[in-house]
C-alpha cells in the first residue's frame, strides 16, 4: 500500500468500468479499495449510486462536478466493445468521456487502466483512447509497479519531474572566451590511430603543430592590472585545450605501435619553450606577463610524461627525458642552445606573488592548481604525481646542470602517501626492474640506493614545504626492488 503524505490534498476520482463478470467487478471493487486505502477520494457506482438515484446524473458528475479531478476508465474486452458501441451505461459514460478527451490534446484528467489484453498481448481500449497512453495492471507481476504510477498520477506526483531551470553557465558570459580551433583535428587524428589509418601520424603532427602555434593567442598583450589575476585567467582558459590534448595523447598511445609517437611529442613541448619568454619582435612587458605559459608548457610535458608511464611505454617515456631541448635565449650569445627535461620547471613569480598579495597562505599556489586541474583531465592526480617523481629521481641522477634540479611541485601532497608509486611497485620483478631503469638513467640499483643514502643523510637535501615533505625510498618501494625473478 502507498501512503500518501498527510498534507496532501486527496483527489477525488471517478471510476468508469463495465460489469462483465463477477471476477472482473470484485477486481474493480479491490483496485476502488486500494485507491481509497493511498488517500484518494474514489467515487465508485457501488459505494455512491443507491436506489433511487439518477444514473444519468451519476454518470454525468465526473464531468459537471469540479471536485472531481480524474477519471479512470479500467478497460476490458466488453469495456471497450460497449464504449465503441454506445451500449448500456459503459456506452452513455464514454458518450461524456470521448468528448471530453477530443477537445483537449493534453487531457491530464482521463486515464486508461487496462484490466485485460487480447489473444495478441494488446489492450483493450476504445478507439477515442488509442492514441493515448494507458497504465497496464493486468500482468499480476507488475500490478505493484503499475499501481504505483496511477497513484502518482492521481496526486500529480510522476516519479521524472523536470527540475528546475537554473541559472545558465557562467562561461556563457564570457566575453574572452579562448579557442585553439583544433577541436576537427584532434577527431581526425583521434579517428586515424583508432582505424589504423594510414595518415593517422600525419593528422596527430599536424594537430600537435596547430596547437602550439595557436597558443599564442594567449598571450598578455595589455598587462595592465594585477598580473598574477592576468595570468591565473590565462591558465583557467587553457584547460579545455589541455583536456583535448590528453584525450588525442592518450588515444595515440593506446591505438598507435609503442614509441611512435615520442619524436612529435618531443617537439611539440620543446616549440613551447619559446612562448615562456619575450621575442625579439615584442615590446617590452613585464617578465611574469609569461608566467602562464611556463605553467601551460611544465603542466604538458608532465601530462606526456604521465600517459606514457601509465601505458608503461618507457621508451617514449625515456626520450622525453633524455633528448635535450632547444631553447631560443640560450642560442644567443654563443651559448649551447640545449637543456635538459629541467627546464620545463621555472618558478612562477606571480603565482608566489599571489599568494602573498591575497593572503592565501598556501604552500604551493602552483601545486594546489595542478591538483584542482586534474580532475577534469581524465588523468588521475596520482599518475601525475608519479611523472613529477620520476623527474625528479631522473635529475637527482644526472647530476648538476645550469637550470638547477627538478622541484617535484604535486608531491606536496605525497606527503602522507605511505606505498611506492605503480611502475616502482611492479618492479619487484627484476624483468620490471631492467625496464624501469633506463628511465632514471642507471644501469642498476646501486646508484639509487646511493642517492637514498644521501637523502637519508641529509633531509635538508628533499624538498621541502615548512613541515611537509615526502620520502623517496618510501615513494620508490626501495626495499622489494628487483626482490623476485
Amino acid at each position: 500500500m502507498i501512503v500518501s503524505d498527510p498534507e496532501m490534498t486527496p483527489p477525488k476520482l471517478f471510476l468508469s468500468y463495465s460489469w462483465s463478470t463477477p471476477e472482473h467487478e470484485q477486481w474493480v471493487v479491490d483496485l476502488a479499495s486500494e485507491l481509497s486505502e493511498s488517500g484518494i477520494e474514489v467515487v465508485f457506482d457501488k459505494w455512491d449510486l443507491r436506489e433511487g438515484h439518477d444514473a444519468f446524473a451519476f454518470m454525468e458528475k465526473m464531468v459537471t462536478d469540479p471536485t472531481i479531478t480524474k477519471v479512470v476508465m479500467v478497460c476490458d474486452r466488453a469495456y471497450a466493445e460497449k464504449a465503441d458501441g454506445r451500449r448500456g451505461g459503459v456506452g452513455t459514460e464514454a458518450q461524456i468521456i470521448s468528448r471530453e478527451v477530443y477537445e483537449s490534446t493534453a487531457q491530464t484528467k482521463f486515464v486508461a487502466v487496462i484490466a485485460e489484453l487480447d489473444e495478441g498481448g494488446a489492450p483493450y481500449l476504445p478507439t477515442y483512447y488509442r492514441s493515448r497512453i494507458y497504465i497496464d495492471l493486468s500482468d499480476s507481476s507488475r500490478y505493484a509497479e503499475g499501481f504505483e504510477k496511477l497513484v502518482r498520477w492521481a496526486f500529480d506526483r510522476p516519479l521524472y519531474v523536470r527540475p528546475q531551470i537554473g541559472k545558465p553557465p557562467a562561461f556563457l558570459a564570457e566575453t574572452d572566451s579562448f579557442s585553439l580551433g583544433t577541436a576537427s583535428l584532434a577527431k581526425r587524428a583521434m579517428e586515424g590511430f583508432k582505424n589504423e589509418k594510414a595518415f593517422a601520424r600525419g593528422a596527430f603532427e599536424e594537430y600537435l603543430t596547430t596547437f602550439a602555434q595557436n597558443l599564442q593567442r594567449l598571450r598578455i598583450e595589455d598587462d595592465v592590472g594585477e598580473v598574477d589575476e592576468l595570468v591565473v585567467g590565462k591558465i583557467d582558459a587553457s584547460e579545455p585545450s589541455r583536456n583535448e590534448y590528453v584525450q588525442v595523447l592518450t588515444t595515440a598511445v593506446q591505438y598507435g605501435s609503442p614509441g611512435s609517437t615520442h619524436v612529435a611529442v618531443h617537439r611539440f613541448v620543446e616549440s613551447l619553450l619559446s612562448l615562456t619568454e619575450r621575442g625579439e619582435d615584442q615590446r617590452p612587458t613585464r617578465d611574469a606577463a609569461f608566467d602562464h605559459f611556463k605553467f601551460i608548457a611544465h603542466e604538458l610535458f608532465l601530462y606526456s610524461l604521465a600517459i606514457y608511464l601509465r601505458a608503461q611505454d618507457f621508451e617514449s617515456a625515456r626520450a622525453l627525458l633524455e633528448s635535450p631541448y632547444y631553447v631560443p635565449s640560450k642560442s644567443r650569445g654563443g651559448n649551447l642552445p640545449t637543456a635538459s627535461f629541467v627546464c620545463f620547471r621555472e618558478f612562477l613569480w606571480s603565482l608566489d606573488n599571489r599568494n602573498k598579495r591575497l593572503k592565501l597562505g598556501r604552500l604551493s599556489l602552483r601545486a594546489d592548481m595542478l591538483e584542482k586541474r586534474s580532475k577534469s583531465s581524465g588523468v588521475p592526480f596520482q599518475v601525475l604525481m608519479q611523472a613529477d617523481f620520476v623527474c625528479f629521481m631522473r635529475a637527482e641522477l644526472d647530476g648538476p646542470n645550469e637550470y638547477g634540479s627538478w622541484w617535484p611541485e604535486t608531491l606536496l601532497y605525497a606527503s602522507r602517501r605511505y606505498g611506492a608509486f605503480e611502475i616502482f611497485a611492479r618492479a619487484t620483478s627484476r624483468a620490471h626492474l631492467n625496464r624501469v631503469l633506463p628511465l632514471l638513467g642507471v644501469e642498476s640499483i646501486d646508484p639509487i640506493t646511493s642517492k637514498l643514502q644521501e637523502f637519508a643523510a641529509d633531509r635538508r637535501s628533499i624538498p621541502r614545504w615548512e613541515f611537509e615533505s615526502f620520502s623517496p625510498a618510501v615513494l620508490m618501494g626501495i626495499d622489494g626492488l628487483g626482490s623476485r625473478p
